[in-house]
């Protein structure tokens, strides 16, 4: 008897194999997340000051890559990395390239939107943007996908941060609402780009646009 795969899929052993890497991937994040917060914290602060996202400060627009990486004390860092790995695992399970192709986007995003609207002279940095990206972008593919499934799970990490993360929206001192907003966006961004194409026809490891583009 022949088996065949779905046009796009992975087989079984591939799949693990990518869900094994885009694991691994996450960890290194967050590893790399918290020994910038260590030297930050031995130098005052000063990783978090001077490569932070300064609205509109053309000379150091570079700072949108930089920023989501730093914090500004350890519960700020903890505070993020707990929704960070838990939505980040998730993803991750889609394999490293997923993980890292909405983790660009989002930053990119989130990045610029600050950069553009942020208040004039404010530093902002930290992974929250990301989080709401991630949060985003695994609600809104359930539905550029028509899938039930992950609609499913969408549902479950609003149910779960639905309520911390529509907090953080609202404009409060020391929080920067735009770029938890763009953040928010840029999943949606994401979700949109890395869609799959005619999902009820295709399997589910059917590649999408852009990663086919990117594979070309």
């Amino acid at each position: 008897m022949s088996v065949t795969t779905p046009p796009g899929a992975r087989p079984p052993g591939r799949r693990g194999r990518s869900q094994l890497e885009g694991l691994l991937v996450l960890g290194v994040i967050v590893a790399i997340m918290w020994a910038l917060e260590a030297i930050n914290a031995l130098a005052s602060n000063q990783l978090s000051v001077s490569d932070g996202i300064y609205a509109r400060n053309v000379d150091h627009v570079w700072a949108i890559f930089t920023a989501p990486f730093l914090h500004f004390s350890w519960q700020h860092l903890v505070a993020n990395t707990i929704p960070f790995a838990f939505m980040g695992l998730i993803i991750a399970l889609q394999g490293a390239r997923r993980l890292l192709l909405v983790t660009l986007i989002v930053i990119v995003v989130a990045g610029l939107g600050t950069w553009l609207i942020a208040p004039s002279g404010t530093d902002t940095a930290g992974a929250s943007g990301v989080v709401f990206g991630y949060a985003t972008y695994l609600f809104a593919r359930g539905f550029f996908n028509r899938s039930a499934l992950e609609l499913l799970t969408g549902l479950v990490v609003g149910v779960v941060w639905g309520g911390a993360l529509l907090s953080s929206i609202v404009p409060h001192y020391g929080v920067s609402w735009q770029a938890h907003a763009c953040g928010a966006i840029g999943g949606v961004v994401a979700a949109y780009l890395l869609r799959r194409d005619r999902p009820r026809q295709m399997g589910p490891g059917a590649m999408s646009p852009l990663d086919r583009a990117l594979a070309s």
